[in-house]
């Protein structure tokens, strides 16, 4: 049942897009287009489990044991900023198109804050390993999922006739926040289905 509960809740009730608004700067960036948004949510969805998976272990076998818990946030950027080097090599090797595609947006994953955000959460959260991945798993499949949403919406705005003042990240901010308070009626639903 825990599981189920860090999965749900990563994925709709604490959706770092919606909810937490982490990783806003790449949400809006990458999201023009469906494709580009799906590319970039594979890389996202690999570094944050990724991510969880090791910097737990960088926190329980390295820096609780010697006493040097106030350097994780710096060890937990250096093991993210690894972790998006490699993607960013396997991208550029399988999919150029795609590299070329998520431009400065691909290597700027090392910031995105969503990332760092579920390393640190895990951690505030006192997760076990299996509990890490799979709340790194689901936040970033939560991420994703606000990402290709709001690009298929802003695929349809190419097509709808939008008044020139709210054109460009007006209409972006309007639509984020009304897909928020969307997102928000699931926290309702789900403390009903958990109590």
């Amino acid at each position: 049942m825990t599981y189920l509960y860090i999965l749900l809740g990563g994925l709709l009730i604490n959706n770092f897009i919606f909810q937490r608004f982490l990783g806003i700067c790449p949400f809006l960036g990458v999201s023009k287009r469906v494709e580009t948004a799906a590319g970039m949510s594979m890389a996202v969805i690999f570094v944050m489990t990724m991510a969880s998976a090791v910097t737990w272990f960088f926190q329980h076998m390295l820096l609780v044991p010697f006493g040097v818990e106030y350097l994780q946030t710096i060890v937990f950027i250096l093991v993210i900023a690894t972790l998006v080097q490699f993607v960013e090599m396997v991208v550029l090797k399988t999919s150029p198109v795609l590299y070329q595609a998520l431009g400065i947006y691909l290597p700027l994953i090392t910031t995105n804050c969503a990332v760092l955000g579920v390393a640190l959460i895990n951690v505030v959260e006192n997760y076990n390993l299996i509990e890490s991945v799979v709340n790194g798993f689901a936040s970033a499949c939560g991420w994703s999922l606000a990402i290709l949403l709001f690009a298929g919406i802003r695929e349809r705005w190419e097509i709808t006739d939008i008044p020139d003042v709210l054109k460009g990240f007006p209409i972006a901010f309007i639509s984020t926040g009304l897909m928020s308070i969307s997102f928000y009626g699931f926290q309702g639903l789900f403390q009903s289905l958990f109590k």
